[in-house]
């Protein structure tokens, strides 16, 4: 009788021990790098560029260069979500928290993004997409080496609160914040600014190996944004187009941005 007491007592304790399959979203879900994709979608953005945008993100998750980087990382897989943003208040999830690990998990990652057109609205608040982009990694529920914030637009900012002190904040709880300033057109309307990969240079990237890659020509634009999510999830050197925020001259911080009360 004490045999079989404990026998069940062993396969019990081995069942606990083997525990619930990992989800996303469990704590115990572990990944080399949680990684919040901030894509502008302001009306400075014109709906071509705005296509052009997606489809290299889309191209870029079903390319086997970053399933292979994603495969070489320490824990063999990352977590993703993609979103769009403008102005105070205009933030919307358009893939939430994905676990990817392989080809397939790539696929439909990059499937979810074809399947949700991009919207337009009004105004560029970086730094509300960077605070947006903090919640989003707190309550991701993955336990990630690193977190990072990938920012890309093509105007500084020009709503809500400073955008030096949102970066600021994410940095100081450990957040890297990387940027892929968009320079394919000619300055043309008030809130745009000739040197814009110094301004993000200068008031937006932020934490320990931050970089940016700049895209002049409407031809990088899958390049770049390949070369910048390789970084990102195997942080290694990746070519030419890297640009780290060093050097001279220094970007006015504030060339967008208005009095706001709001500032401390």
């Amino acid at each position: 009788m004490r045999s079989r007491v404990a026998a069940l007592l062993a396969c019990l304790l081995a069942a606990t021990a083997v525990g619930p399959p990992a989800r996303a979203g469990d704590s115990s879900v572990e990944v080399d790098v949680a990684l919040v994709l901030a894509v502008d979608v302001s009306l400075s953005m014109t709906g071509d560029e705005q296509a052009v945008q997606r489809e290299g993100y889309v191209e870029a998750f079903r390319n086997p260069a970053i399933h292979q980087a994603i495969r070489q990382g320490m824990v063999g897989r990352i977590a993703v979500t993609y979103v769009e943003w403008a102005g105070v208040g205009s933030q919307r999830v358009v893939v939430p928290w994905t676990l990817i690990a392989g080809p397939e998990d790539a696929a439909g990652f990059a499937e979810r993004l074809v399947q949700s057109p991009p919207r337009r609205s009004t105004w560029t608040s970086i730094a509300s997409a960077i605070d947006f982009s903090v919640g989003l990694l707190a309550g991701s529920g993955f336990e990630a080496t690193r977190r990072v914030i990938d920012v890309s637009g093509d105007g500084p900012n020009n709503q809500g609160r400073s955008v030096t002190r949102a970066r600021d904040d994410a940095v100081g709880q450990g957040i890297v914040i990387n940027g892929l300033p968009l320079m394919i057109r000619e300055p043309s309307g008030p809130w745009d600014i000739k040197d814009l990969d110094l301004y993000y240079r200068d008031c937006v990237i932020g934490g320990g190996g931050s970089f940016m890659v700049p895209v002049r020509e409407r031809d990088q634009f899958a390049a770049a944004i390949r070369t910048k999510i390789i970084r990102e999830v195997a942080g290694r050197e990746t070519g030419p187009l890297v640009q780290r925020a060093q050097g001279e001259p220094r970007a006015n911080c504030l060339i967008g941005e208005r009095p706001n009360p709001d500032w401390d």
